[in-house]
C-alpha cells in the first residue's frame, strides 16, 4: 500500500563486496555495516554478506554488536565506539571486540582479562590524522616505548582511519600510512586495518591485513565501479498542467517558463529525503531526465514531466529518484550532501523490496 518503493539488489551489494575482496589475495575483506547497513536493513545484508564469504563486520555501538551477534553467531564483529565503564560484561558475553581507544582502555581491558583468567580479544584503534577517537601522538609514542601495554589487552588488530582515501594523490594518505605503520613496527603479529573503501583502492600499502569497506558496497563512489544497489522509486499522484508564468510549491521558488506538466509524487524530507535538493536534483523516468521543480515538502516532491510522454507520465508510474539511472551519488551532489548521509536518512514509509541474496520481500528491520 505504501507510495513509494524502495528496492534493494542484495545480490549487487554481494558482487560489490567481491570486487573489493578481489583487489588483493592478501588481506581479509569485512563489511561495515554500522547504521543498520547504512540504511539498508542489517538483517539482510549481513546475511547475504555471510553466505559469499565475509567474516568481519564492524558496526558503531554496542547495541548494533549485539543485534548482529543475534543475526550472526559465529561472525568477528568490531564495534568502533569501544567500550566505556560499566558495559564490558556485555562486550564478553556476546563476544564482540571492543575498539580500544585510549590508553586507559588498553589497561582497564587488560585488568578484565586478568581478573576472568581468559583471552579477550580487542582491537587498539592509533588516531593519525583524523582528531576523532584513537591514541593521539601521545599516547601512541608511549605505547611505541612499551608495546607490552597492547599485549596484556590481547590486542589482535590496530586499525585507524584515513582522512582523504576518496584522493588518491593526496600527501596525507602516505603521511598517515607512515604513523600507522610506526605502531605496527612495535605490534609483530598483530593485523593491521587501515582500508575503508577509500583505501581499498589506494592499494596494497593500504589494505594491509584487514580491509572494511563500507560506503563501496551499497553502491557509492569513490568505487566508480560498484553496481547501484539501492533503487527509490516515488509513485505520481497527480499530474497538473500549468501555464507559463505559474509558479510551483511553497516560496513558488520556480516558475514555468513554458507551458509545462508537472507530476507530484509520494516523497519528502519526512522520507528522509533532503530538502535541498529541491530545484536542483533530477529524477528518471521512462529513460529521460526530468527536473525536480519547487521545494522538497514533508511528504511530496514536483518534477517537470513535459518532456516525457503523458501516457508513460501517468499516476502510478514510478520515477527514480536514486538507482542505476540516477547514482546516488548524483542525486547527494544535488542535495550538497554525500551519499552516505542520503542512504542512512531512509525514512521508514517506504515499501522495501529486497532482491537477490535471502531475497524475499518487506521490511528487513525486527
Amino acid at each position: 500500500m505504501a507510495d513509494s518503493v524502495l528496492t534493494i539488489d542484495l545480490d549487487a551489494l554481494t558482487a560489490n563486496w567481491r570486487a573489493l575482496a578481489a583487489k588483493t589475495p592478501k588481506a581479509e575483506c569485512g563489511a561495515t555495516v554500522k547504521a543498520d547497513a547504512y540504511g539498508l536493513g542489517i538483517a539482510r545484508v549481513a546475511p547475504a554478506l555471510w553466505a559469499v564469504g565475509c567474516r568481519t563486520f564492524f558496526v558503531a555501538h554496542l547495541d548494533e554488536g549485539i543485534a548482529l551477534r543475534a543475526i550472526l553467531p559465529e561472525a568477528t564483529i568490531h564495534v568502533f565506539n569501544g567500550r566505556r565503564s560499566g558495559t564490558d560484561t556485555e562486550f564478553v558475553l556476546h563476544r564482540l571486540r571492543p575498539v580500544l581507544n585510549t590508553l586507559e582502555d588498553l589497561d582497564a581491558w587488560a585488568a578484565l582479562a586478568r581478573t576472568r583468567e581468559e583471552v579477550l580479544p580487542a582491537t587498539l584503534h592509533v588516531d593519525t590524522g583524523m582528531s576523532r577517537l584513537g591514541l593521539d601522538r601521545r599516547e601512541a609514542a608511549r605505547l611505541i616505548d612499551a608495546p607490552d601495554i597492547a599485549r596484556a589487552a590481547h590486542v589482535t588488530t590496530v586499525m585507524s582511519h584515513l582522512a582523504r582515501a576518496e584522493d588518491a594523490g593526496d600527501p596525507m594518505n602516505a603521511a598517515q600510512l607512515a604513523r600507522f605503520e610506526a605502531v605496527r613496527a612495535v605490534l609483530p603479529g598483530v593485523a593491521g586495518s587501515l582500508a575503508n573503501t577509500g583505501g581499498v583502492l589506494l592499494g596494497p600499502a593500504y589494505q594491509q591485513d584487514l580491509m572494511r569497506p563500507g560506503i563501496g558496497l551499497y553502491g557509492g563512489e569513490p568505487f566508480v565501479a560498484a553496481e547501484p544497489v539501492v533503487t527509490l522509486g516515488a509513485r505520481i499522484l497527480q499530474v497538473r498542467e500549468i501555464d507559463a508564468g505559474e509558479t510551483v510549491g511553497y516560496g513558488a521558488t520556480w516558475t514555468a517558463a513554458r507551458p509545462s506538466r508537472i507530476a507530484t509524487v509520494a516523497c519528502g524530507y519526512a522520507d528522509g529525503y533532503i530538502r535541498a535538493a529541491g530545484n536542483r536534483a533530477h529524477g528518471r523516468l521512462a529513460g529521460v531526465d526530468v527536473p525536480m521543480v519547487g521545494r522538497v515538502s514533508m511528504d511530496l516532491i514536483t518534477f517537470d514531466v513535459t518532456d516525457v510522454p503523458a501516457q508513460t507520465a501517468h499516476p502510478g508510474a514510478l520515477i527514480e529518484m536514486f538507482g542505476p539511472g540516477v547514482r546516488i551519488d548524483r542525486a547527494a551532489d544535488a542535495a550538497g550532501t554525500i551519499a552516505y548521509e542520503f542512504l542512512t536518512r531512509l525514512g521508514d514509509r517506504f515499501e522495501r523490496i529486497y532482491s537477490g541474496g535471502h531475497g524475499g520481500t518487506g521490511d528487513a528491520r525486527p
